[in-house]
């Protein structure tokens, strides 16, 4: 059953799938019926999941499940990985590169490769409070309230 984006509970579980590349706007617009499809079929074992799907900041993909109503199992969430590679193979794009960092700066997205995150960091051009776009936060009230979050409020805080 899908259930609008900003309608979900805080508690809702998320999975953020970051794009190697901006997608332009006719890709987006191309793929949100998509995602909507998908949530509303979305299912876990024959029951129905209460779920969602969004593009946010033009990059990130994320697909939600209430799991206060029906969990994700195993099979679910396999179905979920290979929704987002066909979506690959469509656009041409990677979600699944986790070597690539985004940073929140001047109102933009800019992506740092994880071979060049000290460097960025010793030359001052990403700090401690840098926004980073997380894609391990993992549910919805989270993403809400601190996302992105300061660098040093993630994983990221050994770099600081």
């Amino acid at each position: 059953m899908y259930i609008p984006f900003d309608q979900l509970p805080p508690q809702a579980r998320l999975w953020i799938y970051q794009a190697d590349r901006a997608l332009t706007e006719a890709e987006q617009e191309e793929i949100k019926p998509m995602l909507e499809r998908f949530a509303t079929d979305w299912s876990s074992h024959g029951k129905g999941l209460q779920a969602s799907a969004s593009l946010l900041h033009n990059r990130f993909l994320v697909l939600a499940n209430n799991e206060t109503v029906t969990s994700a199992s195993g099979c679910s969430i396999d179905k979920s990985v290979a929704f987002v590679r066909e979506l690959e193979q469509r656009l041409g794009v990677s979600f699944f590169d986790r070597t690539r960092l985004a940073f929140l700066k001047d109102g933009e997205v800019q992506v740092v490769g994880m071979n060049e995150l000290k460097n960025k960091v010793a030359a001052g051009e990403i700090d401690g409070q840098t926004l980073y776009f997380d894609t391990l936060v993992n549910n919805y009230g989270e993403l809400q309230d601190a996302w992105p979050r300061p660098a040093q409020q993630s994983w990221l805080s050994r770099y600081f």
